[in-house]
């Protein structure tokens, strides 16, 4: 027996509100067997009329890159986050550069990013921020000594709420982009960020293949984390040389 529209909705919203992680489509395709009628074209028309239901209620239906889930709306983050006794903390400022330049710049070696930032990256940062699950090894780069290649991952995405990498706010500088990461880690809010244009990726990076600009800009889903490094900003990178990943 087929099943109706509006039974489709209910059936879509219960699933995704249970799910402890984001539904991808193929996910919500496996909740109906053959007899019940429901096709891919059917589940995202039920999505898209679940995503207007919610546009006067305190939560939002939304496409993360793992698929689809909800969460709290952005004026309400203030009141809900009561419930939730754990202390948010902070990530210093080389940290959250550091993820700024990973994330626009991907993928790059940490010898690279020394070179931008003008100053050494400590292995604590790169280790914080994969034992985070937001910055991964996707390659080694082929010149002297094989650097590691570092890359955002699926669970970047999801945490500031983008479906992919050309969401990503376009960047006036990589200044702009730290204080887009911090603004979101201290308002505990879904922040956009107003930024003109984009850094200049390096050739063959992921980010020079993504198109950035004013209208794509997307919100920042906020960082609730704990403390994670205060460490001191480095040595001074070397100048006229590579920087070999330790």
């Amino acid at each position: 027996m087929a099943i109706s529209t509006g039974q489709l909705r209910c059936i879509l919203q219960a699933a995704i509100l249970a799910a402890p992680q984001p539904l991808s489509l193929r996910q919500l395709e496996e909740l109906f067997d053959a007899d019940d009628g429901v096709d891919r074209d059917a589940i995202r028309h039920a999505l898209a009329q679940l995503q207007q239901d919610s546009d006067d209620q305190g939560v939002e239906l939304r496409e993360v890159a793992s698929g689809w889930r909800y969460q709290v709306k952005p004026g309400c983050h203030r009141w809900v986050a009561r419930l939730f006794s754990e202390r948010r903390t902070r990530y210093s400022r080389a940290t959250l550069e550091t993820l700024a330049l990973i994330a626009y710049r991907q993928p790059i070696t940490r010898g690279e990013i020394e070179q931008v930032r003008g100053v050494a990256v400590s292995s604590q940062i790169i280790q914080t921020l994969e034992e985070r699950g937001w910055v991964e090894v996707v390659g080694h780069r082929e010149i002297a000594g094989r650097p590691a290649l570092l890359g955002t991952t699926r669970a970047f995405l999801d945490h500031f709420g983008l479906a992919a990498l050309d969401q990503l706010p376009p960047l006036h500088s990589l200044q702009d982009s730290a204080a887009a990461l911090a603004a979101a880690n201290e308002d505990f809010s879904t922040a956009t960020t107003p930024l003109d244009e984009a850094p200049d990726a390096a050739p063959g990076t992921r980010a020079a293949e993504h198109h950035l600009n004013s209208s794509n800009a997307a919100a920042l889903t906020p960082l609730a984390v704990e403390q994670a490094d205060v460490e001191p900003e480095g040595r001074p990178a070397r100048a006229g040389r590579s920087q070999i990943d330790e």
